[in-house]
Order: structure tokens, then sequence, then C-alpha cells
């Protein structure tokens, strides 16, 4: 399917009992982003203001959205693609003069400057490889330059930690640092690279994603099987085989994934009893989600394994099966839903206020869609 011109889409067309709704899933991704702009966080960067980049919504966004665009014939990116990226390399440019992603105390503007190096690297050599350019642009060559600056010495990052999972809490470092190895074996050149800083930034971050591997949550270390389709030399192949093997062993009876069943999670706690900061509904947590799903199945396809695969086969019938009907602001489009393992944002209250209740399902409909395009 195809959109009749650039940046126009057709009516959202009906999934078929075998297909998916690959225009619904578009307006979906881009009516979030919108969204996104207008209510995230505003951050002063030189003469004008930026969004706080998000790991829930605009990193997968970034990640799904021109696949999803080549998958329907469209070549010329989205408006929501081109703000994104214009931003980032504004925040790149003002790199020591903006304002952080928070400054309430040092220890966060720590946080925020490793959190945003990884991000704004990643960003930015996506672009790069989606342009198709041979060597990396300035803009992307300037942060990389800030993700050395940045690396602390045991080859990670500092990193934002709000006790939340899985992306802001003190076990999300090592995530983090999956992002900076994805960034890196998104240019060729920087993978390769002779250039003092980057062999040894690429040693050190290495060293930290093997050292720490042992002691990383399923949901970490499947992020670190995908970097290693793109950097090499970051799980050995028994770990490989191993990690392959337990990620098949969670899949559930109806064929999809749960992220609770990805943890085990601590909400940056250092002894039991770990218990999340709110509230949570255990039954619907319990059932598999579009997130944990497409994560899975998108990351196990790229490890090698082919679409007809029991475990891809049947995690690709719980996508096709499970995208479905959410409201958008006045909208109602097709979705893939993933639940907070925070709160329960589903029942009302002041954590059901319905922005955030798809932050997650912002991501599950980025990964799911990734998953289905790379085995359609």
């Amino acid at each position: 399917m195809g959109l009749t011109a650039p940046g126009v889409a057709p009516q959202d067309a009906p999934p078929g009992r075998s297909s998916w709704n690959r225009e619904g899933a578009a307006r979906y991704l881009d009516e979030r982003m919108d969204a996104w702009f207008a209510k995230a966080k505003k951050l002063q960067t030189g003469q004008r203001v930026t969004a706080c980049v998000s790991c829930h919504t605009t990193v997968p966004y970034v990640l799904s959205r021109s696949v999803l665009r080549r998958a329907m014939h469209v070549s010329r990116a989205t408006p929501q693609e081109v703000r994104v990226l214009e931003e980032a390399t504004r925040r790149v440019e003002t790199y020591g003069a903006h304002q952080p992603l928070y400054d309430s105390n040092e220890q966060k503007k720590t946080e925020s400057r490793g959190t945003e190096a990884v991000l704004n690297a990643l960003l930015l050599a996506r672009a790069d490889t989606e342009q198709n350019r041979r060597d990396a642009s300035e803009p992307t060559r300037k942060a990389f330059r800030r993700l050395w600056e940045t690396q602390r010495s045991d080859g990670a990052w500092d990193w934002l930690d709000f006790g939340l999972e899985p992306f802001e809490s003190v076990d999300a470092a090592y995530y983090g640092a999956t992002l900076a190895a994805l960034a890196i074996g998104t240019v060729p050149a920087y993978s390769t690279s002779q250039a003092t800083d980057a062999t040894v930034g690429i040693d050190k971050l290495r060293g930290y994603l093997k050292e720490k591997y042992p002691q990383q949550s399923l949901f970490n270390r499947a992020w670190v099987l995908l970097a290693s389709t793109r950097l090499k030399d970051l799980l050995t192949r028994a770990q490989r085989e191993a990690l392959i093997a337990e990620l098949q062993s969670r899949q559930q009876g109806d064929g999809g994934w749960s992220l609770q069943t990805l943890g085990p999670w601590r909400w940056s706690r250092s002894a039991a009893p770990f218990r999340a900061p709110g509230r949570l509904d255990a039954s619907l947590l319990a059932k598999s989600d579009g997130y944990a799903t497409g994560l899975i199945v998108y990351t196990l396809r790229e490890a090698g394994l082919p679409v007809d695969h029991p475990a891809v086969r049947k995690g690709l019938q719980w996508l096709r099966a499970n995208q479905q009907d959410v409201q958008v602001g006045q909208q109602i489009r097709p979705a893939w839903r993933t639940h907070s393992i925070n709160y329960d944002r589903e029942h009302g209250g002041e954590e059901g206020e319905p922005w955030p209740r798809m932050f997650m399902s912002d991501a599950a409909t980025a990964l799911s869609v990734l998953a289905l395009v790379g085995s359609d």
C-alpha cells in the first residue's frame, strides 16, 4: 500500500485478517509525535526552544517512521521527522550553552548530559543512514565527539534516573549503553574508525556491555542482542544462542510476550522488596503486549531467525491480530497497546491522564511496525 502523494495519507484502510493497517499506524505515530511536540518539556536552545527527547515516543518514532514510509513507497520525510532532526541538530550545535534536560541539581545535570549525548548521536546517525550518506554529517560528527566526551571511565554514560522502569532507572544505564552501541553501529565509519577517541570509546563500551551482561534484566539483554546485530563482538556465540533460547521460553501461549516478564524490575531500589512507585493492575500486565512482542520479534529477525521460525511466526500472528483502535485526541487510530509498569494509568486518577497513558503504546506501535515491516 502507498500514499497518493508524499505527506498526504489516504483514508485509513481496515486491516485484513492476515495483514495490518500501515496507514493507520503511520497516522497514530505522527499524531502522537505532534502531541509530544505540543506538550513535552520545552528547553531553551539558542534563541529558540526545543522539545525534550523521549525514549518512549521520540526515539521509537525515529527508528520506525522512515522504515514505515519506505514500506508505503514514500520517499519524503514527514514533517515530524524533519522537526526531530532539526531540533537534535540545534541541540548539538549549542552543546555547552543550552538548557539541560533536567537541571534541578548537579546530579540531574550530569545524568542529562550523558543521556542526551547518547540520544542525539542515535538520532543523527539514523538520519545520516536514511539519507544514504557515505560519511557522517558535521552535526553527527559533533554528536559523536560529545558522546566520547561524556562517556564514563567504565564505558557507559550517566543516565536519567527517576526510579521509573524501563527507561529511567538505575538499571537503565545499560539500556542507554545499548543505544550508544546502536548509534555507533549505524555509522560504519565510526564502528571501524581508527580515530583514537572512537577506538578507545568503543573498546570501553564493549567492555562495559560484556562485563555487566550477566546481571542484566532480560529487557536489557534483548536490547544488547539487537545492538550486537549492528556492532560486533558484544556477545559470544554461546551467550547469543542462550539468550535467543531464553527469549523464546518467555513467549506466552497466545504467541506474544509481556513486558512485565522481561524483568526483574527494581525501580532503582537497592534492596527488596522491589515495588513500583504506584499501584499496578497485575492482570493487565500479565497479558502479551505490543512493546515486548514487537521488540523481541524484531530482534529475533535482526539476529537471523527466519520468518517461518515457530517463535517468530507466532509472534507475527499475535502482532497482526492485536493492532487495535485507540483514542488519540479526538480521533480513533489503530495502535498496539502496552501498559506502564510504574503506575496503573488505565483506571483514571492523577496517573491516568490520557496523554501519558499512551506513552508505552507509542513505543509499542513503533516496535511492532519494525517487526512487521521487516517480516512482510
